[in-house]
């Protein structure tokens, strides 16, 4: 009888590379809740966990008139061109004019910053990343083997970006800047004013910016526009979905707006088709609804949305700045608020970690530890619960922070 080999067959340095920090915490986490209290999930940006967020109905209108085409044969690997289109004329503006031919239909967002970093980035060169930001971005560059180095945001100057330290992280090898607004998991959105510091820095040094705008749109108060629409010189990547302002993270129809005005990118713009190539294009049902969703869906809905978001974003900062021993910072936009945790505070919580295992098994709160995102001793909330479950996640955490504060020095006693 043949012998069976019985080695164990290995993985690629692919494979190895490729860690995923939210989703191995998430789909990992072996701790048990309080069984005598709901688990309150405010750990991920899904706005249809709680079904209080639902998309408008023109979006399913648009599908079902869609299904009514031929939309199940493969399409160019780039996207549908009346689909390019629509995206090019919702996103068009005068100081940055933008075509069909300057759009790329994509799997999702993620898919779109995964190209974008691909075509760019290689072994032999880095892409400088926020710290804190979206997890997702060290995890292509880790699976590549491109090196990510990590520039600081402020979180005491609403998560401005700290110029000075992403200058001191460029050299001769750097491939791009990738930048976050509105911010995950930060929630802010900078400044018009901030946002041309960032492109005449780029500019300074010839190096073309990633914008990840999947929050485009989505701001509180103030002006935030796109980084394509305000770079004169500065080749920008924008890249986009329907995920989160349409509120259909699901569908995974996504888009690269490429913002060139002087062809410095021609070379990039072959590689960016020849990526999408790789898996024959976006689900062709979805993004073949696109030029209807756009034209039909009212600013009411958007406007709602954001009002919602605000909303939340209130009670949650109210209620939480009342607790000493944790400094929410106010959101500005996207779907996010970072909260300090003062560990100093705490008798018997070292760091954010231990801070959300000790909530999870005594209060069933789940909040997601913010050292996946880079920046310890932080938790990031989500802002699409509901009202109800907002206040009493909020009174459940102060429950908690009471209970396991420094306890206050004992008086002497008067002799």
């Amino acid at each position: 009888m043949p012998s069976i080999c019985k080695n164990k067959v290995p993985i690629s340095p692919c494979a190895e590379n490729t860690i995923n920090p939210i989703r191995a915490l998430v789909d990992n986490l072996v701790v048990r809740p309080n069984p005598d209290k709901q688990l309150l999930r405010l750990s991920i940006g899904d706005p249809s966990v709680f079904g209080n967020f639902n998309p408008p109905p023109q979006l399913f209108k648009a599908v079902s008139d869609n299904l009514q085409t031929s939309c199940y044969g493969y399409g160019p690997a780039h996207g549908l061109e009346p689909v390019r289109a629509a995206i090019a004329t919702f996103y068009n503006t005068d100081s940055s004019p933008i075509t069909s031919e300057d759009v790329y239909v994509t799997s999702g967002c993620s898919d779109a910053l995964r190209i974008a970093i691909d075509v760019l980035g290689s072994d032999k060169r880095n892409i400088l990343l926020p710290k804190p930001g979206f997890s997702l971005y060290q995890t292509i560059c880790g699976n590549r083997g491109i090196e990510g180095r990590f520039y600081d945001l402020l979180p005491h100057n609403d998560w401005a970006i700290d110029l000075e330290d992403l200058e001191s992280k460029i050299d001769n090898n750097t491939a791009a800047i990738l930048v976050t607004n509105p911010s995950n998991p930060c929630g802010s959105a900078f400044s018009v004013k901030h946002q041309l510091d960032i492109i005449k820095l780029a500019d300074k040094h010839n190096i073309p910016i990633i914008a990840d705008e999947i929050y485009k749109d989505m701001v509180f108060d103030g002006e935030s526009k796109s980084f394509g629409e305000l770079s004169v010189n500065v080749p920008v990547i924008s890249c986009g979905g329907l995920a989160k302002r349409w509120l259909v993270p699901g569908w995974r129809v996504g888009w690269l707006i490429v913002h060139d005005k002087h062809e410095r990118l021609s070379e990039v713009r072959d590689g960016i088709t020849r990526l999408c190539q790789v898996i024959i294009g976006s689900n062709m049902l979805v993004q073949g609804a696109i030029p209807q969703i756009l034209e039909t869906v009212p600013q009411s809905f958007y406007d709602d949305t954001l009002a919602r978001l605000k909303k939340a974003a209130d009670i949650f900062y109210s209620k939480l700045s009342k607790i000493p021993q944790l400094r929410p910072t106010m959101p500005q936009g996207a779907m996010y608020m970072m909260v300090e945790i003062k560990v100093d505070q705490f008798h018997d919580v070292n760091d954010d970690m231990e801070f959300v295992e000790k909530l999870i098994s005594e209060q069933s709160v789940f909040p997601l530890p913010a050292n996946i995102f880079g920046m310890p001793n932080y938790i990031r909330l989500v802002l699409t619960a509901p009202e109800e479950i907002i206040t009493e996640a909020c009174s459940r955490i102060s429950e908690f922070c009471s209970a396991h504060s420094v306890s206050p020095p004992n008086k002497k006693s008067r002799s």
